[in-house]
């Protein structure tokens, strides 16, 4: 099976003098060097820019009020913003003079506060107004409210989440940003079918969360190769199942805040393996291409996937793939 693939290529690699020494000065598990070596060839540049926590970025809510009007409120009281390069509507906050989340406008449902890679799953996905659309792990809410703006509040919009705890986060932001196309169904994603069929899915698939490093130091020593392997086992069962609640047609997006090929593009190649009624879309020109090779594996298809590096974009490492059900 394929995770038990994963664990002996993992637990296979040859890991050299210079990766054990990057990993004592910077504070990994050797492992984990070796593989950004394999990715990336240099693991240096990642590695420095995982000792950086990104800038916030807040994400306009169009629904309630224009971005220019936002933009220029904040910017009267001494924040400074630059506009996120592939999203319109969300700005990085370059100086922050007190917490965001205490202006008026926050907590009156202007903007979202996130990292700026997340504004890119919903993107992808392209949802419409008047469509049928399911948000299969939705809380605390910044994909599913940004899935609600890109509908028009219009349609229906399906969130998914297993924790109720978490769905109470959700539900709370949902009102401060007036999203009226909503239902909260408490549930596994697992069982995603159950209330579909559905002409569009997001699926941010739990993950080793190797992409936040910078602001969970802690994941640089707390993942190891098996939970890498059974990770990638439980993404590949969710997205299978996700695929099945999408009608004809349907199409869905894959996205992990992990810079992992276990969680990413090995998942995507495991279900293009497993079922012949899928296929990958174009993923657009934001970011970088997924990647193309690793440890002997050969992803043809992931130049239509795509990749936010935190030192090449300046966000957390994320993942992002679209898919069509034939």
């Amino acid at each position: 099976m394929k995770h038990q693939e994963i664990l002996k290529k993992l637990k296979d690699l040859k890991i050299t003098k210079e990766d054990k020494l990057l990993a004592r000065k910077y504070g990994y598990l050797p492992y984990m060097v070796r593989r950004y070596r394999e990715m990336l060839g240099d693991p240096l540049p990642l590695l420095e820019a995982f000792e950086v926590p990104p800038k916030p970025t807040i994400r306009c809510n169009f629904l309630k009020v224009g971005c220019g009007k936002l933009k220029e409120r904040l910017e009267s009281r001494g924040f400074v913003l630059k506009q996120v390069l592939w999203c319109p509507h969300a700005y990085e906050v370059l100086r922050e003079p007190f917490s965001l989340s205490s202006t008026p406008e926050h907590l009156d449902g202007w903007f979202y506060i996130q990292d700026k890679a997340s504004t890119l799953p919903p993107l992808v996905l392209g949802p419409k107004p008047g469509e049928t659309v399911a948000d299969l792990a939705s809380a605390p809410g910044g994909k599913a409210t940004h899935l609600a703006q890109l509908m028009g509040n219009s349609g229906r919009l399906i969130l998914i989440e297993r924790r109720r705890d978490r769905a109470k986060a959700l539900m709370s932001n949902l009102e401060r940003m007036e999203i009226l196309n909503a239902n909260v169904i408490i549930d596994d994603a697992y069982n995603a079918s159950k209330y579909g069929p559905f002409d569009k899915a997001l699926l941010d698939a739990p993950c080793t969360g190797e992409g936040v490093i910078a602001r969970d130091p802690s994941r640089k020593r707390s993942r190891r190769p098996e939970d890498l392997a059974l990770m990638h086992k439980v993404q590949a069962m969710l997205l299978n199942r996700a695929l099945d609640s999408l009608k004809p047609g349907g199409e869905l997006v894959y996205s992990t805040c992990s810079i992992a090929p276990e969680e990413n593009e090995l998942v995507i190649e495991t279900i293009l393996k497993t079922r012949d009624d899928v296929e990958v879309l174009d993923g657009g020109e934001a970011g970088s291409p997924g990647i193309e090779e690793y440890l002997g594996w050969e992803f043809p298809f992931a130049y239509k996937c795509r990749r936010l590096w935190p030192h090449v974009h300046g966000s957390e490492g994320f993942f992002v793939c679209k898919l069509r059900k034939l």
